[in-house]
């Protein structure tokens, strides 16, 4: 009886554990591609300078920055979420993944942020001689978010693929297929994002933001993954096992 009980704490525990810690990192993946509507809901605020004096409604804004802010918590929901099991492979690259994503939801933070105290100004109103001014406040705050997109949005993904696919391809615990297509599509990105940079002006041109694709399939195609199938069994998820079967072990037999 007691030898049963054993035996069936040390097989489910341990599965449970890492099964969940993979579908709770595949939730957050997936749920990054939910500011995907903010390209639409931006757009009369970012191609139209006189938004700002406009008496429509800004409801479009304030729904893409709380698309934003979902999406950046869920940036530092996988980092966070992985870095146990990283961590195994590689403590700096781990902890260097944790500290990119957070810098990410930092940039994607000021963004919002940016746009948001649009829809103050714009509230308040402006008349007279006060109009130029506001304009030309507004374009400045639509800039600020454009280059926060560029190194947020844009080139911090490029360096998280870079850190996370190195850290999964080694370890194995997805088919390497997956982490290699963001170590192609990263250093791509990067180029572009180097180019946009010294270019000088944003949003970038269209072969630039085409480079984000791979990386964007890359993030998918872990997300939906870690969903479905979870980890690989590896050397890793082999040492966590372990790891937490002594504990289990134990508390059967006190």
């Amino acid at each position: 009886m007691t030898t049963t009980m054993r035996i069936t704490a040390a097989r489910k525990v341990p599965m449970d554990s890492m099964r969940k810690t993979a579908l709770v990192a595949g939730v957050f993946y997936l749920i990054t591609f939910i500011s995907i509507p903010t390209l639409a809901l931006y757009s009369s605020v970012k191609n139209h300078r006189d938004w700002i004096l406009s008496s429509g409604g800004h409801t479009g804004v304030l729904v893409g920055g709380f698309l934003e802010v979902i999406m950046a918590l869920a940036c530092i929901g996988t980092a966070v979420t992985l870095y146990p099991v990283l961590r195994r492979q590689n403590d700096g690259a781990a902890l260097g993944f944790v500290a990119a994503r957070v810098l990410e939801a930092g940039l994607i933070f000021t963004g919002v942020i940016s746009l948001l105290s649009l829809v103050t100004l714009r509230q308040a109103g402006a008349t007279g001689a006060n109009a130029a001014a506001l304009v030309t406040t507004a374009a400045s705050h639509v800039a600020v978010y454009n280059w926060t997109f560029l190194l947020g949005q844009t080139l911090m993904p490029g360096i998280n693929a870079l850190l996370l696919g190195s850290l999964l391809y080694r370890s194995r615990l997805v088919p390497r297929i997956i982490p290699l297509l963001g170590l192609i599509g990263a250093p791509i990105l990067i180029a572009a994002v180097m180019a946009t940079l010294f270019r000088g002006t944003v949003p970038p041109p269209s072969w630039a933001a085409l480079a984000a694709l791979p990386v964007a399939a890359w993030e998918l195609s872990l997300g939906l993954w870690l969903v479905v199938k979870g980890f690989t069994p590896s050397p890793i998820t082999a040492g966590m096992t372990a790891a937490d079967i002594a504990p289990a072990y134990h508390d059967v037999t006190a």
